[in-house]
């Protein structure tokens, strides 16, 4: 039976908890010697807070609300291609398994940056008329209703979306991929040989007891694959796709609210993460 945890500090926590409250008290008082700057948070927060002037939502949350399509869609993506990949490095056919294995070791021995800016600049701008999305994403000029707005924002920026969400979902699938690979191993090959016993078939096999033994085992290494993906979508606010990360440099940058203005996109990320994780420990109690 799962029990409680406990949230007793001992002398070392109290100790580093001074500590970093004492910095954190310093660092917000001083306004003069080296660091020479005038903290602003009325003025930051009005900005923040403050509505485009069409009346729509304030520019920093339009950036928050990116972030969560960027994660969701991108998460969707990465472990819906990540669980493929898993089971093609189980698969029985050499070319499937060396396929994967090829995909998996090339995204995860590049540096994730170089990734995004092949794939955006010398893939994406030749895929989507590839494929003959040009219509939509690209030239889309029909009103779009609510829950497409609240789901994939504005019709002029879906192709920025689709490969922001290209982009992180498949590199983090790579890393997935091995996740679920590993969680496959760790099953004892009894387990396959009792199913097979009980006349299952491969998907009954998988589903009903595979899979619910594999879940469990790769819920910590899933979650920090997944908590990593929403603090890597920073990265996509190098291609011009309006992010949180984005929004934050375009309004410091104007505001010269430096401090003010990236310690709240760091508390977005921060509460963004700490749910994520939190979700991911009650689904492990469960």
């Amino acid at each position: 039976m799962y029990q409680r945890a406990s949230f007793r500090l001992n002398r070392l926590d109290w100790g580093l908890l001074i500590i970093i409250i004492g910095f954190v008290t310093w660092l917000l008082t001083k306004d003069s010697g080296t660091l020479a700057y005038h903290w602003q948070w009325s003025k930051a927060i009005q900005l923040l807070f403050t509505p485009k002037a069409d009346g729509s939502l304030p520019y920093f949350f339009d950036g928050l609300f990116s972030t969560l399509r960027l994660t969701f869609w991108g998460m969707l993506f990465a472990i819906c291609f990540g669980v493929l990949l898993g089971l093609g490095r189980r698969s029985n056919f050499t070319v499937i398994r060396a396929l994967s294995n090829s995909y998996i070791q090339l995204i995860r021995n590049i540096p994730p940056l170089v990734f995004i800016f092949i794939f955006y600049f010398f893939i994406a701008n030749q895929l989507v008329p590839l494929l003959g999305l040009e219509n939509l994403l690209r030239e889309h000029s029909g009103d779009i209703n609510l829950l497409q707005q609240f789901l994939f924002g504005s019709a002029n920026l879906w192709e920025n979306l689709t490969a922001g969400v290209l982009c992180i979902g498949m590199i983090s699938a790579a890393y997935i991929g091995e996740v679920v690979r590993s969680g496959l191993d760790a099953i004892p090959k009894g387990q396959h040989e009792a199913a097979k016993t009980l006349g299952l078939s491969t998907w009954h096999r998988y589903r009903y007891i595979i899979a619910p033994q594999v879940f469990k085992v790769i819920i910590p290494p899933l979650a920090g694959q997944c908590i990593s993906l929403v603090k890597d979508s920073s990265i996509i606010s190098l291609i011009s796709i309006q992010e949180l990360t984005f929004v934050g440099t375009e309004i410091a940058n104007s505001s010269g609210m430096i401090f003010e203005i990236w310690i709240f996109v760091a508390l977005s990320y921060f509460v963004l993460c700490f749910i994520l994780s939190q979700l991911f420990n009650y689904w492990e109690r469960q």
